[in-house]
């Protein structure tokens, strides 16, 4: 049985325990929220990976991704970005090649991590479509099928499959008369562009007890993809974007009947006074499943500071509810991120998580109250202890650290506010110790 089928039938494994343990959670809740199917766990029968849950009550993730392009197909840096990923602290890992051999590059990422891999199975069916045929829209859906079951088998833990981009949302996309922005998400673009050549409906969404049934054989979590995605704020919330968050929900709800593990994928583009919106609508919806946010992006001309830009929006997606969040990096619509870019863009989502989670959950406000504590103590070992990106603060202070007294900053040297009000309320700092 799979998780889900465990947690139906009341029987709670080790990873619903390790899931409370990191959660400071009851196991029970965690079992009940998972058999309601508001908690996925990726998982795969053949790779053992990081237990991470992702869901209602639990911290906001954060995602990164990696993966080759046509342009510029190096395995040895992709793998390099997938541990530097994990190393900055990613909860997941979507490995999204389009060039090079990607089988090989799947399964050297495979192997290099321990986190949960999810995919986007359309890249390789269109990419292998092209090479084989010249011509993606000479997909064969049987070859789809095919390929979706190699990369279970190879141990991916969670696929973002496009099963809600069907007729009607392509109909709502052309009587409201296209976008601003297009189509931005190349699996999706790909599958409509295939649907109108052949005039077909989407074989993913025809057949999905069938996509469900294999992603079930092997416990992965199912992704709903969010094709339709906004690519500009002026997009956001259109009819064809809510038309597939619509098709999405219906099927996380089919999908779970069916045993397979499910979450929906949002936006995308958003503006702020949308964010709560969008939230509150999937969630109401799907019965409070899983919702994975594609950075969102506020505002559209952050070009090289798009990490930033998406810093603010996922704060204010995990405040309202988001359960995972896609990372950005400062290559966002410009270029492939190198490690760096990766590395800079797992910290500034991570933070912006914890941003969001400290309104979501107010309980968990105990790390910043210690921290504010060891810097009105001057606590420079315990700042680090507590602070979020240890290593980066400690080379900053050390970099800089003043000559004459150790206990201060250069910011403010001899003026140190609280050293010299640490002075004046020493009386009551030693009677706040003793209690």
């Amino acid at each position: 049985m799979g998780i889900l089928e465990i947690a139906k039938a009341g029987q709670i494994n080790e990873e619903m325990r390790t899931i409370a343990r990191a959660e400071g959670l009851e196991p029970e809740l965690v079992r009940a929220r998972i058999a309601e199917g508001q908690i996925v766990v990726p998982l795969n029968t053949n790779r053992p990976a990081r237990v991470v849950g992702i869901g209602r009550g639990l911290a906001t993730k954060v995602n990164a991704s990696i993966g080759t392009s046509t342009d510029i197909c190096d395995v040895a840096a992709e793998v390099a970005k997938a541990r530097a990923a994990q190393a900055a602290g990613a909860d997941t890992l979507m490995e999204l090649s389009v060039g090079g051999d990607l089988d090989l590059v799947r399964r050297e990422v495979l192997a290099a991590v321990e986190l949960p891999v999810g995919n986007v199975p359309l890249y390789q069916a269109f990419s292998e479509a092209e090479r084989k045929y010249g011509d993606p829209n000479k997909l064969d859906a049987e070859m789809l099928f095919d390929l979706i079951e190699r990369q279970c088998a190879d141990g991916i833990s969670f696929m973002a499959v496009h099963c809600g981009i069907n007729r009607e949302t392509l109909l709502r996309l052309e009587r409201q008369g296209y976008r601003y922005g297009g189509l931005v998400s190349k699996g999706g673009a790909s599958m409509v562009a295939w649907m109108m050549k052949h005039g077909r409906e989407n074989p993913l969404y025809e057949q999905f007890e069938r996509v469900a049934g294999i992603l079930k054989k092997y416990d992965v979590v199912l992704s709903l993809g969010n094709g339709f995605r906004a690519g500009a704020i002026a997009d956001s919330s259109d009819r064809a974007m809510v038309q597939e968050l619509v098709i999405n929900c219906e099927l996380a709800e089919w999908g779970r009947k069916l045993g397979c593990q499910m979450m929906v994928e949002g936006p995308g583009h958003v503006p702020l006074d949308e964010i709560a919106a969008n939230i509150n609508l999937q969630k109401r919806m799907s019965n409070h499943a899983p919702y994975y946010m594609l950075g969102p992006l506020p505002c559209d001309i952050g070009a090289g500071y798009d990490h930033v830009t998406a810093a603010i929006g996922a704060a204010q997606s995990a405040r309202f509810g988001a359960d995972l969040i896609c990372y950005i990096t400062p290559a966002e619509h410009l270029a492939l991120p190198t490690r760096e870019d990766v590395i800079e863009g797992v910290k500034v989502s991570r933070l912006a998580v914890h941003i969001g989670d400290l309104a979501k959950y107010p309980e968990r406000r105990g790390r910043d109250a210690a921290m504010s504590k060891a810097r009105r103590d001057l606590d420079w070992q315990r700042q680090y202890d507590l602070a979020l990106f240890p290593d980066d603060a400690r080379r900053i202070r050390g970099e800089r650290c003043p000559e004459g007294d150790s206990h201060v900053c250069t910011m403010c040297g001899k003026f140190c506010a609280n050293k010299g009000a640490n002075a004046v309320f020493g009386g009551l700092l030693a009677e706040s110790a003793k209690r």
